[in-house]
């Protein structure tokens, strides 16, 4: 590669993190306030050419990436560390630094849109392979976020010690969770044309494999 081709590669790179700086408010936005709505978007999205996907918003998988970030810097600013960091028990050995958790925070989350996911799948009485799997799980993805972002901040305000906080922090989880599993309910009694008892059988089992296989991974690297 010349000079010129690095410069290039550069120019193009600044460009695209610095269009973050718009797309992400726009994306958290419309997500906050018309998550169904974003991803039926991402469906559609998903059937057109590769340059041409998410021209007026984040990809999905990188709206919950950066949320995961926003919310990993928060915690290091008002409670320091996470103790995995600096824990050398076990698994936690291998997470060595901030980096490495977030990695670890991102497969943890998406957790939930995979189970969601293939459940989706499976309900549909589709093969679950890699492209049936692809455009539910990017849908997936916005809500994820939002959800990783309610669930972080309970566990920020838990861990600032104070009573207040901790109630706070409490709340905001059961709400997070609660919003999640209720919009999920209406995802799959939209897609499928089901009973809402039926979309909320699917939702829960998802939700209880996604919370399962997430404590099983914290536990390992705790």
């Amino acid at each position: 590669m010349n000079f010129f081709n690095l410069l290039k590669s550069l120019d193009e790179l600044l460009y695209e993190v610095m269009s973050w700086l718009v797309f992400y408010p726009i994306t958290l936005w419309r997500t906050l306030v018309r998550p169904l709505q974003m991803m039926d978007y991402s469906d559609v999205e998903q059937g057109d050419a590769a340059d041409q996907q998410y021209t007026d918003t984040l990809s999905p998988p990188l709206f919950l990436l950066l949320s995961l970030i926003i919310v990993h810097a928060a915690e290091i600013a008002l409670v320091g560390n996470n103790a995995v960091v600096t824990s050398k028990v076990g698994l936690a050995a291998l997470v060595s630094n901030n980096t490495d958790l977030i990695i670890l925070r991102i497969v943890m989350y998406s957790l939930f849109p995979v189970m969601m996911a293939a459940r989706m799948v499976r309900a549909q009485g589709l093969q679950v392979n890699r492209d049936t799997l692809r455009a539910p799980f990017y849908s997936q993805c916005y809500t994820a976020a939002v959800l990783a972002m309610l669930l972080g901040g309970g566990v920020i305000l838990i861990k600032l010690g104070h009573d207040w906080s901790a109630l706070a922090g409490v709340a905001l989880t059961f709400f997070g969770l609660l919003w999640f599993g209720f919009l999920q309910t209406a995802w799959f009694n939209q897609h499928l044309k089901c009973g809402r008892l039926r979309a909320f059988g699917h939702a829960s089992r998802a939700m209880v494999e996604s919370l399962i296989a997430m404590f099983v991974m914290s536990n390992l690297f705790s």
